[in-house]
Parts: structure tokens; sequence; C-alpha cells
């Protein structure tokens, strides 16, 4: 896939010239940048066929990227290339949305056929999702979401337009089904690194999802409040 856009989030000066150079020399046009924040706003605001994250960066890590990442792009592949190597890393670096992992040091050989495949991924990706949103509904007890046009469809039959805001909360803890997520998590996650609301904002959030998907909000089945911590989606169960 001749032309692709790629970002490279790396910090080492050296790996990061290497990785761009034979990027480069691939035929792909390659994007560098040294720190988690850098890396976040341009995979954010930028188009790209794939991202290839370090995971201890300055300012945000690799993994913190991913999921913010994932909240907004299911479709763009992402390649960690850490030094953090253990099994465990390997988990968490695919349970939030990674598509592969490769441990530093590397072959380059090995890394350049990796990319090579994520690129097809998404192009792929792509072209099953063009055309129909039926991979962006998500379906619990009577209610559904469609994260592709906003649109919510409750257990009362009616039907609303959420913000992005609403969306990405949504999307957040469903992603997390079961998990708690703590205040601080979704603060940073939904609104950002530099924009702190109060917390009362998320809470006021909660209260409508709670509104709009819970026969009672009372005593919600879906939505749940953990005193202290955060808040944790049930599903159907």
């Amino acid at each position: 896939m001749e032309n692709a856009r790629i970002l490279v989030v790396e910090d080492e000066p050296s790996l990061q010239e290497l990785i761009t150079l034979n990027l480069e020399l691939e035929g792909y046009f390659a994007v560098a940048v040294n720190n988690g924040k850098d890396g976040l706003y341009k995979a954010l605001n930028e188009r790209w066929d794939l991202i290839i994250l370090d995971v201890m960066l300055p300012e945000i890590s690799g993994f913190d990227i991913c999921e913010r990442i994932r909240l907004e792009n299911n479709i763009v592949p992402i390649l960690f290339l850490t030094a953090k190597n253990t099994s465990q890393d390997r988990v968490t670096g695919l349970k939030i949305g990674g598509d592969d992992y490769l441990s530093k040091p590397f072959n380059l050989e090995e890394f350049l056929l990796r990319a090579q495949s994520l690129l097809k991924r998404g192009v792929e990706r792509s072209q099953i999702k063009t055309g129909s949103a039926i991979n962006e509904i998500f379906r619990f007890g009577k209610n559904s979401i469609n994260f592709l046009t906003f649109e919510i469809e409750t257990f009362q039959n009616e039907k609303h337009t959420l913000s992005k805001k609403e969306i990405q909360l949504l999307k957040l803890l469903i992603d997390k089904k079961g998990e708690v997520v703590s205040r601080k998590q979704i603060l940073e996650l939904v609104w950002g690194y530099d924009v702190y609301p109060s917390t009362r904002t998320i809470d006021n959030f909660i209260l409508m999802f709670r509104k709009y998907f819970e026969e009672n909000s009372k005593s919600p089945v879906h939505f749940h409040s953990i005193r202290g911590v955060g808040y944790k989606f049930i599903g159907n169960e």
C-alpha cells in the first residue's frame, strides 16, 4: 500500500529515525513525534492508515493514547512497539484495542512485514464498514446505540441523538463492560488531558443514561455507581 500515511510515536531519537527512514524507503509517508501529547493530538486530528506507538512515552502513555483513539476510531490499525514485553503488557495492549505488539529490540524485516499486514487489515476494515452501520450498533436489554450516527433507541421505543461526549462516555463504559472505570480515567479519556470539568458533569451524564436506558432509574441494572471510585456498565445480565 504505497503512500500510506503512518504515524510513529517514539521518544528514542535513533530508533525514531530508523523506523521513519525504513518506512519511507518502503514508499510510505511517515510522520514522527517524540511525546504522547503530540502523538495523541495528531492521532485524533489527522488521517492515518497505521499508528505505531511506544508504550513508555513522556506526558501520555501509549496505552492511554490507544484507549483514547478507540473511542473515536475502530478502523485505523495500531502497532505497539515497546520494551514492555511481559505477557501482561501484551494482553493489556491487545485488550485496549491494539492490533499487534512487537517487543524491542526487534528485527527490522519482521517489523516492516507486520506494518504491511496491518495496513492491509485497515483497508479491509474500511471496506467492510463502508455503506453499513451494522457493526457500529450495540444492543443491551431493549436498548440500542448506533456509535456511527450517535442515535439511540430506548426500551420505550424513543429515539434520541446524543452528543459526541455522551457517545464517547457510553463507548468507554461498554468497552470496559463489567469493569469499574474511575472518574479520573473518564475525565482523561473522554474530556482530554488539558480540560477537566467537574466530576459532577460525569454524574449528570450517568443520570441521563439511566433516564434513557433503565426501566427503573432508581434501581439501575446497567449503569452502576461505585462509591468513591467511578462507574461500571453491565450488559444483559
